[in-house]
């Protein structure tokens, strides 16, 4: 099937909500963690309906980049580890509406800047495999597992997406390290 011609961004609409639903699944997974945990804390509940209306046809708008910032803020503002993987996969399914184009991207000259728009398609990703592993005692296995379902559920058309990103690096921290392991999986041949 071709794919649809890219508008003036290098990316089409339905590809950044192809990969906005793909991020929300994610988000939706662990965000109970996180309203478990701070109940009187709405922003990354709000991030994940900002990017559900956007998945559902609304235009991309100012909602979701505030949103996805303020879901970030409220990452840093928690002390546990699962609530902030929560919060931060939140904040980047609504981040993942405003991708930077490919073409664009590859002309930056901060390799970490580069990174951080893969980390919007795969960070929440690596963020919920991190909460399974810290459910499971800190089980490596369990988070492993748990990107193979996340590769597995990525659609050819997400791949493809992915594929046209620089690679990440492999990072220090655990998310990192995961999110990593799933980039390598979706280029795989």
């Amino acid at each position: 099937m071709a794919r649809a011609p890219a508008d003036d961004l290098g990316i089409t609409m339905d590809e950044l909500r192809l990969v906005t639903r793909y991020v929300l699944v994610s988000a939706d997974e662990i965000l109970p963690v996180f309203e478990a945990a701070n109940r009187e804390d709405p922003r990354p509940r709000a991030a994940v309906d900002a990017a559900r209306l956007f998945v559902d046809g609304a235009a991309r708008s100012r909602l979701q980049r505030v949103t996805s910032l303020a879901a970030h803020r409220a990452a840093r503002e928690v002390d546990d580890e699962q609530a902030r993987c929560a919060a931060r996969a939140a904040g980047d399914a609504a981040a993942a509406a405003y991708l930077h184009p490919p073409e664009q991207v590859r002309t930056w000259t901060s390799a970490r800047a580069r990174e951080t728009q893969v980390g919007h398609v795969l960070r929440a990703a690596a963020h919920a495999a991190r909460v399974a592993e810290l459910r499971a005692g800190d089980d490596h296995g369990v988070g492993a597992r748990h990107v193979e379902q996340s590769f597995r559920r990525a659609s050819p058309g997400l791949v493809d997406v992915v594929r046209r990103y620089p690679r990440i690096a492999a990072g220090r921290n655990r998310v990192a390290q995961l999110t990593s392991a799933l980039d390598e999986l979706l280029r795989q041949p």
